[in-house]
């Protein structure tokens, strides 16, 4: 493979001639062969963003020469477009901070701003990484600034997701409203319910965690960008903190804003454990959600069949016709992903020591992979599982008039310990319960009927 030399603080090193990263970038790439896992797209575009920003506040403020501050905003454009994601080379597991991946953008950025300008890649002739791409920048003030705003890029994608999983729950709910059967708690028959209620319930269970998200989202606006190294703005012009979150602001269409105390902003991570809280959240309802779809679903002939769920394919290699819930399988799987995500951020959220944290790019990784998995399954659950889902009308409606926990709604005319007998009579004898109150003289059979109508107990009082 032909190479060039380049140069840095150690010393020289043979590039690949064709890569537009640099020697920095070749280093870590060396040194850190561990999971062959890169980081997600979401922060190189943020990173882009965020050099494009740099380059026009220093120009507007005259520390950087309009020509290579042209060249550095053209080539960062064509980083957010996407024509160098094969350039971004760093392994995940990196040196702390994520200085490797700051400056594998400053070189690959260098790279092709001093080809647009008529230089060759590796002479740093025009634009060179630290000294123009990085300027009035910090690896700690840009790695923790492009964790916020690929997240904010990431999280419309799993809102609209969640309100197509609410949606689809919802349509669900009111087909099954007027479906009665028997409630469980504790996994044993409770009082009767309507199916049509389980599944409304299960859809304000996502709204409510889509809502939690959305508010604890907006804590990412606040930036850190122009604190540099430890928040307090050395190298970094005055004015170059507001005029760069102005230019993000407006491409990004949010309203971001300069951190209330840029030394802290620095020193903590804690925004990013709030925001994987809610999406903890969010995942341990899906989880809880997709076993209830399990339970519901299961048999057909020996559990509790209720509904079935779509079949999307073969349930076994050994047993002819076995249909199993693979969505809600999957949903479970990617839940206990997303918490394994959330327990590593919180470990490395707490692993900061005095002005820095760096642990930081373990937390960008999992943070935006909790993002990526969430609004996938989201999806796919609502359209391949919740959407085609049907009810067992006739076998609901039968368990709910064999429940015994019908006879809550006599306790209060007969007193608890006497209900509590007939239930025991029921179960012992097999006789119902309808039968038991009329024999027992304490209702007239049309009486009894109205009291116990599973139909009537299950609507909701108030």
């Amino acid at each position: 493979m032909p190479t060039r030399l380049e140069r840095d603080s150690l010393g020289t090193k043979r590039v690949p001639t064709s890569a537009y990263y640099g020697i920095q970038t070749f280093r870590a790439v060396e040194n850190f062969p561990i999971s062959g896992l890169r980081m997600p797209v979401e922060l190189i575009r943020a990173y882009a963003l965020i050099k494009k920003a740099a380059a026009s506040a220093n120009a507007t403020l005259g520390e950087l020469p309009r020509r290579p501050a042209s060249a550095i905003m053209r080539a960062a454009d064509e980083v957010l477009r996407g024509r160098f994601d094969d350039q971004f080379v760093v392994d995940v597991y990196q040196a702390g901070a994520g200085t490797s991946f700051n400056m594998n953008a400053n070189e690959v950025i260098a790279n092709r701003a001093n080809e647009l300008l008529g230089a060759r890649r590796g002479s740093y002739k025009h634009v060179r990484p630290n000294d123009h791409v990085n300027m009035a920048q910090s690896t700690n003030d840009t790695f923790p600034t492009a964790i916020r705003l690929a997240s904010l890029m990431a999280l419309p994608g799993l809102f609209e997701a969640m309100r197509q999983l609410e949606t689809s729950l919802r349509r669900k709910a009111r087909a099954f409203d007027g479906i009665v059967k028997s409630g469980r708690t504790h996994l044993q028959d409770a009082v009767p319910v309507r199916l049509g209620r389980e599944f409304g319930a299960y859809a304000l269970a996502v709204r409510k965690a889509r809502e939690h998200l959305e508010t604890t989202s907006r804590l990412l606006r606040e930036l850190n960008l122009g604190g540099t190294a430890v928040g307090t703005g050395m190298n970094a012009p005055p004015r170059y903190r507001r005029l760069a979150i102005r230019s993000l602001s407006a491409w990004m269409r949010l309203p971001l804003r300069p951190a209330q105390d840029m030394m802290e902003r620095t020193q903590s991570l804690g925004d990013f454990a709030r925001v994987s809280g809610a999406l903890r959240v969010y995942a341990l309802e899906m989880i809880r959600i997709a076993n209830d779809l399990r339970l519901l679903s299961s048999g057909p002939n020996t559990g509790l069949g209720e509904i079935d769920l779509p079949a999307v394919q073969p349930g076994s290699s050994i047993m002819p016709g076995k249909v199993n819930p693979a969505m809600p399988e999957m949903t479970d799987m990617v839940g206990f992903q997303v918490l394994g995500h959330d327990a590593t951020i919180a470990y490395a959220v707490q692993a900061g020591q005095l002005e820095l944290n760096v642990m930081m790019p373990v937390v960008a990784y999992n943070l935006l992979q909790s993002i990526r998995l969430l609004t996938t399954t989201s999806r796919v659950l609502a359209s391949k599982c919740i959407d085609g889902i049907t009810a067992h009308r006739a076998h609901c409606e039968a368990s709910a008039y064999r429940s015994l926990s019908n006879i809550t709604a006599l306790a209060p005319k007969i007193g608890y310990l006497k209900a509590a007998a007939l239930a025991k009579e029921a179960l012992k004898t097999r006789h119902s319960i309808l039968d038991l109150v009329v024999a027992a003289g304490h209702l007239s059979r049309a009486q009894a009927k109205r009291v116990l109508d599973p139909h009537r107990l299950s609507r909701t009082i108030g």
